[in-house]
This record gives structure tokens, C-alpha cells and sequence, in this order.
């Protein structure tokens, strides 16, 4: 079962457009404000804890373990960065290169599961 143990929650920055219907997944933090991450390549800034609408505050869990939704199958262990929707994926290091790992799977999952992620998004770095 998913759990949280927060570490860092940012809570200072506005949702650019209506994130009500995408708590738990990544986002990323632009000149805009908080916004869901949009493709593959994009650097996470944590995954939106609330549902805030545009120009409400967005809070963002940035380390800690977080409950985050799973865009396919992950295993124990997993490096994993974000789908272009904002979703979970697992990233194989050495291959995604282009891709942000932002944490570890701290249990398994299939698509649209939320699970826990150890989550470092303070400087996620790429899976080389």
C-alpha cells in the first residue's frame, strides 16, 4: 500500500493551468509557475501533492518518499523518472540518457497504480 514520508514539500510556487486532476503525478517548474511535465526529456521538479486549480498554490513533494501514479510496470528497486504525461516510468541507466532519473521504486507496480517512490528532485540527474 502507498504511503508518504514527506521530507520537502514546496508549497511557493502557483499552478500555471488546472492541475486539479493530476495530483501524484511530476511536474516541472517554469517562468509560468508549476506546470505538468510534458515530454520525456523534461526536468522534474517533484510530484504536485494537492489538486490546485490555475493560480493556486501547488505543493510539490521534492524529497521524501511520495505516492506518485505508475505509467506502466515498475519493479522494487527501479530507477525511475516521468512519461511525458507526468506519469511514473521505470529508466534503464546507460540507455535513457536523455531522461531524468528522479527516484527509486520503494515497491512495485503496474500502470495507473499509485505506489511509494523515493523521490530527489533537488538535482536529478540524467540515466547515464
Amino acid at each position: 500500500m502507498a504511503f508518504e514520508i514527506p521530507v520537502l514539500v514546496d508549497s511557493k510556487h502557483r499552478a500555471f493551468a488546472d492541475l486539479s486532476t493530476h495530483q501524484y503525478k511530476f511536474v516541472k517548474l517554469t517562468s509560468n509557475g508549476i506546470e505538468l511535465v510534458s515530454a520525456l526529456t523534461d526536468k522534474p521538479f517533484g510530484v504536485l501533492q494537492n489538486a490546485p486549480t490555475a493560480g493556486q498554490a501547488a505543493e510539490v513533494m521534492r524529497l521524501g518518499l511520495t505516492k506518485v501514479i505508475s505509467g506502466g510496470t515498475i519493479a522494487v528497486g527501479a530507477a525511475v523518472g516521468t512519461s511525458a504525461a507526468g506519469l511514473a516510468l521505470s529508466k534503464t541507466l546507460g540507455t535513457d540518457i536523455t531522461h531524468f532519473v528522479a527516484g527509486v521504486a520503494d515497491e512495485a507496480s503496474v500502470i495507473n497504480d499509485i505506489f511509494t517512490l523515493g523521490i530527489n528532485c533537488l538535482a536529478p540527474g540524467r540515466a547515464v
